[in-house]
This record gives C-alpha cells, sequence and structure tokens, in this order.
C-alpha cells in the first residue's frame, strides 16, 4: 500500500502542503543555526584547538546540507523563517559561548543539538510518504550525518565538560523551541 505524506490528516493539522512547508522551512532553518554554531565554536577555538579540524569538517557538512534546503525553500516557493536574523545571532553566540567554556563543552553543545535533530529528523521521515521520496531520502541521509556528528563529538570528550548534563538539557531546550518557532513563523 503506497502512503501519502498527509495521511491521517486530521481537522486542525496542517495540510499536507502546510507540511511540506513546515519540513524544508524549519530544515533549512536548522540547517543555518547548525552553520553558525560551528562558525561561532571555530570564531573562539581557532586553528590550533585540538578539535580544530573536526569542527571545519562538521561545518562544511552542514553547509553542504544548508545549500539544498535552501534550494528547496527556492524551488517548493517557500517562505523561510522569520526567525532566521535571530538564528544568525544565536547560533553564533551559542557556539562561541560554548567555545569559551572549552573544547569539550563545544562537544557538548553538538551532543544536544544533534541529539534533538536525530528524533526531529525520525518524525519528519515518518511523516513523508511515496509521494515524498527524494526528500525523506535527504532527511534520512542528513539525520545520519547529524548521528554521526553527535558520535564524534561525545568520543572528543562531550560528556566531562563541565556542567555537561545541565548544559546538554538547556541546549536541548532552546533548540526544541527554535524548531517550533521556526516551523510556524
Amino acid at each position: 500500500m503506497t502512503k501519502t505524506t498527509g495521511d491521517g490528516y486530521m481537522y486542525g493539522d496542517p495540510s499536507p502542503r502546510q507540511l511540506l512547508e513546515r519540513i524544508i522551512r524549519v530544515d533549512q532553518a536548522g540547517e543555518y543555526g547548525a552553520v553558525r554554531i560551528y562558525q561561532g565554536q571555530r570564531a573562539v577555538l581557532g586553528r590550533h584547538a585540538s578539535c580544530a579540524e573536526t569542527l571545519r569538517q562538521m561545518e562544511e557538512q552542514e553547509r553542504q546540507h544548508l545549500d539544498r534546503f535552501t534550494k528547496l525553500v527556492a524551488q517548493r516557493r517557500v517562505r523561510p523563517t522569520l526567525m532566521q536574523p535571530l538564528w544568525h545571532v544565536m547560533g553564533f553566540a551559542l557556539g562561541a559561548g560554548t567555545a569559551l567554556l572549552g573544547e569539550r563543552a563545544a562537544m557538548a553543545c553538538t551532543v544536544a543539538v544533534e541529539e534533538v535533530i536525530d528524533e526531529h529528523y525520525a518524525r519528519q521521515a515518518e511523516k513523508l510518504g511515496d509521494d515524498e521520496a527524494e526528500l525523506k531520502r535527504t532527511v534520512e541521509e542528513y539525520r545520519a550525518d547529524e548521528v554521526a556528528h553527535r558520535d564524534t563529538a561525545l568520543a572528543l570528550g562531550a560528556e566531562r565538560a563541565p556542567g555537561y548534563p545541565v548544559l546538554k538539557s538547556a541546549i536541548k531546550a532552546g533548540s526544541r523551541f527554535a524548531i517550533w518557532l521556526s516551523e510556524r513563523l
């Protein structure tokens, strides 16, 4: 049986078109925010940090994700989030702020953000039907990349960051709120 995006639509739910717009809008915003986080971390930690090359590689991968979703925004005529100017500042501030606490805190930030994105992309993949197979493949591929970023950050000592549980919880809460806002605004 073929599954279509929006199957199970109930009154009050976003229409299938609105659902797709939300997915593309929030994913473009999220990838933009991720690039800004890594830019903030790299600005503080510099080229000589032990994780500098890892941060550069993760930023480059996020930039590729951003480019893909930016193209989808244009192709599908989806309005980008109105929150982008705020994410420009807040993403960089989050990256720089965690980097000021040290490399492990920067990695803790990556763990927190990527865990939220893993859950977020999984929910999106469940909602996308066979009619959106290419978008679903993109979401699943990027989800795997984000999980790899989380695993790398854990391997680099994220859990040994000062105040790790509190830092991780706060960043996860902020990331979930940013997703909620970006889907709607």
